[in-house]
């Protein structure tokens, strides 16, 4: 007896052949949604395959501003987000204006952004940076220049320790890595002495500090598949114990903190998704003047040798 999933995924599959389409999903999205995606991974490396695909149709389950970041990075194709209020809280507590005024307080000061962030508040940005490398672009600028980290303090906090740099901080952060504490750390390595932890830089450093490892997450992915240990206490989304799970049968992945849980990412459905094949909903569209703007930051950081 075919399910109503299945009678779902046949239509999804039946529409990305006929619009010349792929669906990327992120790390954190549903189970189930990753399993349908042709590609998944963290928001940057989905960008770059919207941009390097032949597809006509991007269909990207994930938030707003990893749409964004597609559509900035592959202007000729027609970028979709299956679910209109998948909204980054953190991405939205700095907005262009604000990165403007900041700059004026802080002249000659070069403005390091995460990808996590509005298109426009890219335009206003001399470099962008990730989790994975923003020690890395922080270690790259000259010494002599001020810096402003937007919008994650927590991560500008960590790379500024790693790199040596000082750095201003914005005063956002993403609530589902905010509220986790050190205390939820130390109790989830008790109960289960034998694991490594692996820690998001989102985190708040203390909690960091407490980790064997502060990775992004396709770091985490990496560091779990390399590591000979056969448990693993996973400080960043949900979400994330699935892939991870999947691509590492007979290890163990554990959550510690209730907290680790964005709402906005499991909004993706089925059902959206062939609403969005069928209907072109919804369309990310940036303004041309913005999206070359925000297009140059992004090209630095890709330009920054790794570490």
């Amino acid at each position: 007896m075919t399910s109503e999933n299945d009678r779902l995924i046949e239509a999804i599959d039946r529409l990305r052949r006929k619009r010349n389409a792929i669906i990327l999903a992120h790390n954190y999205q549903p189970a189930v949604i990753q399993d349908i995606a042709d590609f998944q991974g963290d928001s940057l490396g989905l960008s770059r395959k919207a941009a390097e695909s032949d597809a006509d149709v991007i269909v990207f389950c994930g938030v707003d501003f990893m749409a964004q970041t597609a559509a900035v990075l592959a202007p000729e194709k027609l970028v979709l987000i299956p679910e209109e209020r998948a909204s980054c809280p953190m991405a939205h507590m700095a907005t262009a204006a604000e990165v403007r005024d900041m700059k004026e307080k802080h002249p000659g000061s070069l403005v390091v952004t995460y990808v996590n962030s509005t298109a426009e508040v890219k335009a206003e940005s001399d470099v962008c940076c990730t989790s994975a490398n923003a020690v890395s672009v922080l270690r790259s600028l000259p010494k002599s220049k001020p810096i402003v980290f937007v919008p994650d303090m927590h991560l500008g906090e960590y790379a500024g320790k790693m790199a040596g740099r000082e750095v201003i901080l914005w005063k956002g952060f993403c609530p589902a890595h905010h509220y986790v504490k050190a205390d939820e750390i130390r109790a989830a390595k008790k109960k289960h002495p034998d694991a490594l932890v692996m820690t998001h830089p989102e985190c708040p450093l203390d909690v960091v500090e407490l980790s064997d490892a502060a990775l992004s997450t396709a770091g985490m992915l990496k560091f779990a598949r390399e590591s000979d240990a056969d448990e693993f206490i996973v400080t960043t989304e949900v979400g994330m114990l699935y892939p991870l799970s999947k691509q590492n049968p007979g290890k163990r992945f554990y959550c510690p903190s209730a907290a680790l849980l964005c709402p906005n990412m499991k909004m993706t459905t089925l059902q959206s998704i062939v609403r969005s094949l069928e209907k072109d909903s919804y369309p990310v569209r940036i303004p041309p003047d913005i999206a070359e703007r925000a297009r140059r930051p992004i090209e630095r950081m890709l330009a920054v040798p790794r570490d």
